[in-house]
């Protein structure tokens, strides 16, 4: 009863109720987040309809190896996030935090990779700017745009994760979690599988569609 109190906010009257708050939060912060990615894939759908030979050149100067090496990491790291909630609701603490490390190399993984793929994209000069190399074919510089905007941004959500979750990790290894109390378990996978879902929209758009034409 003692545990319970500890971790009960003042406002609420039971932890399920917070559980529920903290739910309803989380989704409307995550709906705005839909809203925000949402508005770049339709734009980037639209200019694809428009341009699509040149968007179809541009996407062929993708890597598709770290693309597809990247996807395999998030989904990898899908599975141990999900792993990391179950041993939260057994209160097993040793598996949950075993589960979230994973999951932070994965995600720690998925930076290296991306980070390699951009360095070879200034290499081949394909970053827009004045001496971007596709100049010649007219709006493969605004795939690139879109590409970097897009792949960019949800780098910073998967750092962002990373912090989460390293936060997550650290109260892990101080027992605060077990089968009464893992809110804030769930919460973490619930933002963590946003974003893993959001890369599995950018992977075709960005490395599979049209890469043969």
């Amino acid at each position: 009863m003692s545990e319970v109190r500890t971790v009960l906010a003042e406002q609420f009257d039971t932890l399920e109720q917070q559980h529920e708050a903290s739910r309803l939060g989380l989704w409307t912060f995550l709906a705005t987040e839909i809203l925000f990615f949402g508005g770049l894939f339709t734009g980037y759908v639209i200019y694809r309809n428009t341009y699509p030979q040149a968007f179809a050149e541009a996407s062929r100067h993708t890597n598709l190896l770290y693309g597809t090496i990247n996807t395999a990491i998030l989904l990898t790291s899908s599975l141990t996030m999900a792993l990391a909630v179950h041993a939260a609701q057994e209160t097993r603490s040793k598996s949950l935090l075993r589960h979230l490390l994973t999951t932070i190399c994965l995600a720690a993984g998925f930076l290296v990779v991306k980070g390699l793929e951009y360095h070879e994209h200034f290499a081949d000069h394909l970053v827009p700017g004045a001496h971007f190399a596709l100049a010649a074919k007219p709006k493969t510089e605004l795939f690139f745009w879109l590409y970097f905007t897009m792949t960019g941004l949800h780098a910073i959500h998967v750092l962002v994760g990373i912090g989460v979750l390293t936060v997550i990790a650290f109260m892990s290894s101080r027992l605060r979690f077990s089968a009464e109390y893992h809110t804030p378990v769930e919460m973490a996978g619930l933002y963590w599988h946003f974003v893993d879902i959001v890369w599995v929209f950018l992977y075709p758009l960005l490395y599979l569609i049209d890469r043969h034409v």
